[in-house]
């Protein structure tokens, strides 16, 4: 039989993007193209509905292999990044037990929150330090200490060529976390020549930490995430290199703690941009060789938009985060425990949150593929954007004096907080979605019994937030204070679903009804359709309504809203689901609610919880 090499798409002609653009056109019917298909990012740039090979024709990002410089393709030529596990325990005996145990189980690093600098043999007890990552997080006043401690117990390992690791040295924290003004540059520069020192002879050892996961947990956007740890990390390059040490030993001491959120493919783009501009920044101090200039990255999946309630959709989360940092080549991955926004996570979340990075590993072999990414039209084109938007802010947090400045003068906590009131008022409109809490709530489930800790800084210190702050709200806390508050009320409100009239519009508009109230947590009452709004009035007030929508078409509303309403006669609540032509007549006969999709919902509900709570 003769070999059959015709291919399959010589078959099909060529089509340009043009001839593509007025097919999708004609399909719109009448539609604005950039109105419909083009998304504007909050990082100020738009996405297009697609993109082909003329879109990255030039790029630079696509001229390198993994390895080579400037790394955007990834630091190494193998993409075995390591599972971090972060030990929590009230004891070192504890911590190191957890710890020896979870290295059994598949992790390959550990974190230990150090409060004693005499618990660390301790912690580090029995552990393989020449095979094992061992991050060390403290106050910033204890990291000399710790770096001490640590390196005294690498070289008793006889491992100070093979160790991996690192010492957290974050001077900047309560600047950004509780607002205190000010940076004293020339104390944090003696401090950190002192922990260099300390760490010399322990090559694999970081110390110098670039901690932009704070920013991203306050809700800035992954632009400013990116932009910031490039100017923070620039930061130290400056100080530490204008201090006298060599470029070459500051890089290899910076490690960054990032975070990332749910935004996929902008995600995967956010860390390729990370290494290509941390490269050509380094580049620019002069270090002995391109090595040092390879960025060590550790992800963390974000906090800010796991929820307490139908807290198992942050396993959804996390996971599709897992994956983006697997994607993006990473150094090491801490996958978030889902339980962790109302409790202080147990074995079994732990254990899930493992097994998350294990079956990208195990089952997707995710492990043996360097970045899979690399050549996508709309990753590579993401790649670009993202950087330029990042580099756009660094250049401007260096016209501001470089970081140190910044953050002493809470510009970036400003600009921060800024990004993170929008991402509030997003999800308040539903612009941003967190499934099962402001659309699709589970509305019969119950969380006050299950929050065994209240958010706070986690510090220990007690220490009061300064007016220059992050503002460090998750994005669900205010959905939630609403059903806290329906579950602490002596009386939980109930909905009642006045469905009439047209069939499609009736259901469409109770559904519509039912996810927007269940958001608060009330009782939902739905029903199959009603004869006449007397009819349904009767029944909804038989049942102990406390609210009555009243569900119908916009046609009909002008007939069915006034006659509903007016024989209600406030003895409950009346809202019409929709936004009908006849709204202003309607308002002007009495009725003041109506739900729809450009309400604010989290406003709405919190004036029904204002009215209904303290009956």
């Amino acid at each position: 039989m003769a070999e059959n090499k015709e291919k399959l798409f010589d078959q099909f002609p060529e089509t340009s993007y043009d001839e593509w653009r007025a097919k999708v056109e004609v399909d719109l019917k009448g539609a604005d193209f950039d109105k419909k298909l083009v998304w504007r990012t909050n990082e100020g740039f738009n996405v297009q509905p697609v993109y082909r090979a003329e879109d990255i024709a030039g790029l630079k990002t696509t001229e390198s292999l993994p390895g080579q410089f400037p790394y955007v393709r990834g630091t190494r030529t193998d993409n075995d990044w390591l599972t971090r596990q972060n030990i929590v325990a009230d004891t070192a005996e504890e911590a190191n037990e957890i710890a020896r145990d979870v290295l059994t189980k598949g992790v390959t690093s550990l974190g230990f929150k150090v409060k004693n600098v005499e618990d660390i043999p301790t912690l580090l007890k029995d552990i393989d330090l020449a095979t094992v990552e061992i991050n060390l997080t403290c106050c910033p006043s204890k990291s000399l200490a710790v770096a001490e401690a640590l390196v005294a117990c690498v070289k008793a390992a006889g491992c100070a060529d093979s160790f991996r690791g690192s010492v957290s040295y974050t001077p900047l924290r309560r600047q950004l976390v509780k607002g205190i003004e000010g940076v004293d540059v020339a104390e944090i520069v003696a401090e950190a020549c002192k922990i260099l020192d300390a760490v010399k002879d322990v090559r694999g050892l970081r110390c110098l930490t670039v901690q932009s996961e704070i920013l991203a947990n306050a809700g800035a956007f992954i632009y400013q995430e990116l932009g910031y740890a490039l100017a923070w990390g620039a930061a130290w390059m400056t100080a530490l290199t204008d201090a006298g040490r060599s470029a070459t030993e500051v890089a290899c001491r910076i490690k960054f703690d990032m975070c990332v959120s749910s935004n996929f493919f902008m995600e995967i783009a956010k860390f390729r941009a990370a290494r290509m501009l941390w490269a050509q920044i380094v580049e620019q101090y002069k270090p002995e060789c391109d090595c040092a200039a390879k960025m060590m990255v550790c992800a963390s999946t974000s906090k800010f938009n796991q929820t307490i309630y139908d807290a198992h959709v942050n396993l959804l989360r996390s996971q599709t985060e897992t994956f983006s940092a697997c994607v993006a080549g990473v150094d090491s991955i801490v996958t978030t425990p889902f339980d962790l926004p109302y409790k202080t996570p147990d074995a079994f979340s732990e254990r899930i949150a493992r097994n998350q990075q294990f079956l990208l590993k195990e089952e997707s072999h995710m492990d043996k593929v360097v970045d899979p990414a690399g050549g996508s039209y709309y990753v590579e084109t993401l790649t670009v954007a993202i950087a330029n938007e990042a580099w756009k802010l660094f250049l401007a947090t260096e016209e501001q004096g470089g970081f140190f400045e910044a953050a002493g003068k809470g510009e970036v906590q400003r600009a921060v907080n800024e990004s993170c009131t929008k991402r509030h008022a997003d999800v308040a409109r539903r612009k941003e979605i967190l499934l099962g809490t402001n659309q699709y709530p589970n509305i019969n489930e119950k969380a006050a019994d299950k929050i065994e800790k209240t958010e706070g800084c986690g510090c220990g210190c007690g220490c009061k937030k300064g007016p220059n702050a992050l503002i460090a709200k998750r994005a669900a806390t205010d959905f939630e204070e609403l059903r806290l508050a329906t579950e602490a009320a002596p009386k939980r409100p109930k909905v009642f679903m006045l469905t009439i009239g047209n069939l499609a519009m009736r259901l469409a508009r109770a559904q519509f009804s039912t996810n927007f109230f269940g958001c608060a947590g009330y009782e939902i009452i739905d029903n199959l359709g009603f004869n006449t709004v007397e009819e349904g009035v009767d029944a909804a007030l038989a049942a102990g309504a406390d609210v009555v929508v009243l569900c119908s078409s916009d046609d009909e509303y002008a007939e069915l809203a006034p006659a509903a309403f007016k024989y209600l006669d406030g003895r409950a609540e009346f809202v019409v689901a929709g936004n009908p032509a006849c709204t202003d007549e309607l308002k002007a006969a009495g009725i003041k609610d109506f739900v729809h999709v450009r309400v604010n919902v989290l406003d709405t509900l919190r004036d029904f919880n204002a009215r209904l709570l303290n009956k």
